[in-house]
């Protein structure tokens, strides 16, 4: 996600930070190199300027030239920037105060709408609401069907009246239902086009005024670039949206929509999809998503999937291990096992900031399969060579070679990654981790 971006970026701040006193000249070729990385990710030319035109009138100010680490100071007016074009705020969901709150899902053809209304419904019952989907998607082979089997993989609640395929009374009807069933949202799926028309307004007008929505999202592919952002505006000037949803953010490295689409429409993006599966899709944080472009991390993201997924007792056990250094290669594979079921890899890792003694940790890559064979290697040791790494002599680094099915360099190279864990735990003894499990509030 965004990753072009981030390294560009995080290079221009590494190296202003690295000054003792910042000049107007350190400025200027800092704002260059700054507009030159947005113009690379597919921001707007117009955003750009005027993003380091700001950037320069606050760093040039006396507090900051002034104070006794200006670049710091630099670092922090761009963070706050930056934060500020991603939308401020977290812009959160709107809901009626008499249910059900509807919701109107509207986009292109293509841009996952039908696949980004399941997800939200996902989100929404997990978050202690009762949604209801229907498609008024009338047009596109087989998309009311996709809905209906989407739905029925998440157990989520399904509307549909096979026999009328006017998309107006299907709405009136899924809204009767929705009420009379004690759904408190309803998520209606529109029709998308390959481009913007009349007639795909006007239906929309018309689907606005038979349920009236409570919000009104575009459903846009990051991908697309500059693209997303333009119809992003066409779709807001003709209709009025309340928030974007960008999908497969998780495959745009460049991020212009993301950066442009809060300054052209004046409307906040609400969520963002970052994978394939149904649960891939996070509210929108501006503040969380500019740590992530500038190297800071996101902290709170990570805490809040580990919340999700991790044991309270066990997360305490092995806090409990970190502190005695007593972290064997039984936890090492536990605790893989635990991130495997927190999401990808590569987009856990990126949630670390990258610097101090985890430099360099979030821009790994890492290949999945190389943790299933990891789990064969581990599984392969007896239960003392798990606990006592250093009796792995050769006869016995052979033995499970040959148990695991894999090559010896790749027990050594284990081996080499386990030590450089513990050690790295043990730098972070003080800081992040105790940090991290005290302000966990476990469910289970």
């Amino acid at each position: 996600m965004l990753e072009n971006l981030s390294n560009k970026l995080q290079k221009v701040l590494r190296n202003l930070t690295g000054q003792g006193r910042i000049s107007e000249r350190h400025l200027e070729e800092t704002g260059r190199e700054i507009r030159n990385a947005l113009l690379d990710a597919d921001v707007h030319f117009k955003i750009a300027k005027e993003f380091v035109e700001r950037i320069k009138q606050k760093a040039l100010g006396e507090e900051v030239l002034q104070s006794l680490s200006p670049g710091q100071q630099v670092v922090k007016v761009v963070r706050d920037e930056l934060i500020e074009l991603l939308g401020g705020n977290q812009t959160e969901l709107r809901f009626s105060k008499q249910p059900p709150s509807v919701y109107l899902m509207a986009g292109l053809q293509g841009s996952g709408k039908t696949t980004t209304a399941a997800k939200l419904g996902l989100w929404l019952s997990k978050n202690n609401h009762t949604p209801l989907l229907l498609s008024v998607d009338v047009y596109r082979p087989a998309a009311i069907e996709q809905l209906r089997v989407l739905c029925a993989n998440i157990n989520l609640g399904y509307f549909d009246t096979p026999d009328d395929m006017n998309p107006i009374s299907r709405a009136e009807s899924g809204l009767r239902h929705a009420r009379n069933g004690g759904y408190d949202v309803v998520l209606i799926d529109t029709a998308g086009r390959l481009h913007i028309d009349d007639e795909m307004m006007t239906e929309l007008d018309r689907l606005r005024a038979a349920a009236p929505p409570t919000e009104i999202f575009l459903v846009a592919d990051a991908m697309t670039g500059q693209d997303a952002v333009r119809s992003a505006k066409e779709f807001h000037d003709r209709l009025g949206l309340t928030g974007v949803i960008l999908t497969k953010m998780d495959g745009d490295a460049r991020g212009g929509a993301a950066l442009s689409i809060k300054s052209v429409t004046g409307q906040p993006i609400k969520f963002i999809g970052t994978g394939e599966k149904l649960d891939a899709l996070e509210p929108f944080f501006p503040d969380r998503l500019a740590g992530r472009i500038l190297g800071m991390g996101d902290v709170l993201s990570l805490i809040e999937k580990a919340e999700q997924t991790v044991d309270h007792e066990e997360a305490m056990e092995l806090a409990e291990k970190i502190r005695k250094d007593e972290f064997s290669l039984d936890d090492f594979r536990d605790q893989l096992t635990q991130i495997r079921k927190m999401g990808p890899l590569d987009q856990i890792l990126g949630m670390l900031p990258n610097m101090g003694p985890l430099r360099g940790i979030s821009k790994m890559q890492v290949d999945e399969k190389e943790l299933i064979h990891i789990e064969a290697i581990i599984n392969s040791m007896t239960h003392k060579e798990r606990q006592q790494h250093h009796i792995l002599n050769g006869s016995r680094r052979k033995r499970i070679a040959l148990g695991s099915g894999r090559p010896v360099h790749e027990i050594n190279r284990l081996l080499k990654q386990y030590v450089e864990m513990r050690k790295m735990m043990k730098s972070l003894n003080r800081g992040i981790v105790p940090r991290m499990f005290k302000g966990m509030r476990f469910s289970g």
